[in-house]
């Protein structure tokens, strides 16, 4: 391929804390940023299991006074986001910590982006709508999944036209990114499975991506084979720490592949599964995965044939055609060992839906970079082949 004038970034957190026990340093980092208040947002779930309020004892015995904010919801909304600007503001605060998932993160970017600029949150949607700073954040992770404890990307809803907004802006990168595997044990088979196979998703889209790069082929691949050996594992048992441990590499590894390459129609298309019927948004991933794959097949073989080793597949003597199947098909045999759905109509997904559904994957800015071009017929296509 000819080499023309084009710049590759590269963003991730300023620091990032991984391993067992890294949360307890959670205090230290917020203090370390100038933090007096900070608002922490959470969701009801980690609230009422107590790991937000052992947080907060850790942040205050640091010397920072902490308000919780458990009002993101799954697939968290610009409402969600706009009350927790409203506790923020009441509050006095002037730092962010997250805790959770991606909703919790999520849910966070969008409060700094207000806070620090004003408006509303549907301002930003797009890439780099964003002309001032957020507040000092701290974003620690309790599922292996999303990445958005690391990421430039942040997904809301619009409670009006139910469609997901994709915010891309590195300024609401989060300043400090903590990765325990401690605060990931115990969660649920599915819960594991639907997030792992996020991670999985964006490992894939990312080395497919048409602004791929060796910095982030070498993060996605390194993620690919992580998921391939622990995924099953941690789903099997939720208090497996080297599991646990290990997929929170893997899906870091796979959030600084997309953070940097971008994604595809899977994420494009997934979005408006969990605007339109919210949806969890990793069991979207992982029916659209292989249909979206197949799709792209002809486009870049050669890198589904590395998809496929990294898999664990055995390819040698294969056409690359023929070792992009296999690939496909090691992702259809992994998600259904684990127990993701075997396609959209077990979600009550209404075929009604799928033409306006694929007008707005079209418009979602993930799918830019996917390495094929689709018609709204095309995207309609994967929609019904993933019933």
């Amino acid at each position: 391929m000819a080499l023309a004038d084009q710049t590759f970034g590269f963003f991730i957190p300023t620091v990032t804390l991984m391993g067992v026990g890294s949360s307890k340093e959670t205090g230290a980092q917020v203090k370390a940023l100038g933090a007096r208040k900070a608002l922490l947002v959470t969701d009801k779930g980690i609230s009422a299991m107590g790991m937000a309020d052992q947080i907060k004892e850790q942040v205050e015995a640091a010397g920072v006074a902490v308000v919780i904010f458990d009002g993101a919801e799954p697939n968290p909304t610009d409402t969600n986001v706009h009350d927790g600007v409203k506790v923020y503001q009441e509050n006095g605060c002037d730092s962010i910590i997250s805790l959770g998932g991606g909703s919790s993160h999520d849910c966070a970017k969008g409060v700094g982006l207000v806070i620090g600029n004003g408006g509303h949150i549907r301002d930003f949607e797009g890439v780099n709508k964003s002309t001032k700073p957020m507040p000092p954040f701290v974003a620690i992770n309790t599922t292996a999944g999303t990445a958005s404890e690391m990421t430039r990307f942040c997904i809301i809803t619009n409670t009006d036209t139910h469609v997901k907004m994709a915010i891309v802006d590195w300024r609401c990168t989060p300043n400090i990114a903590i990765n325990d595997p401690v605060l990931m044990l115990g969660k649920p088979a599915p819960l594991t499975a639907a997030t792992g196979m996020d991670a999985l998703t964006h490992a894939v889209e990312a080395y497919v991506s048409t602004i791929a790069t060796p910095i982030t082929d070498a993060c996605a691949l390194q993620a690919i084979k992580l998921i391939a050996e622990y995924l099953s594992p941690a789903v099997a048992n939720g208090d497996n720490l080297e599991a646990r441990d290990r997929m929170a590499y893997a899906e870091y590894l796979a959030g600084m592949a997309f953070n940097n390459a971008s994604l595809g129609y899977v994420h494009s298309m997934a979005h408006q599964l969990g605007g339109f019927y919210n949806l969890p948004h990793g069991v979207c991933n992982a029916i659209l995965l292989p249909a979206v794959s197949e799709f792209n097949a002809i486009a870049c073989p050669k890198r589904y044939a590395d998809i496929a080793v990294a898999l664990g597949e055995d390819i040698t003597g294969l056409a690359p055609l023929d070792a992009a199947a296999k690939a496909i098909a090691a992702i259809r045999k992994l998600s259904a060992a684990i127990g993701i759905p075997a396609g959209l109509k077990e979600l009550n997904v209404k075929e009604g839906d799928l033409k306006v559904m694929a007008e707005n994957a079209k418009k979602d800015a993930c799918q830019l970079t996917n390495p094929r071009k689709a018609t709204l017929e095309q995207v309609i296509g994967i929609f019904k082949a993933a019933m």
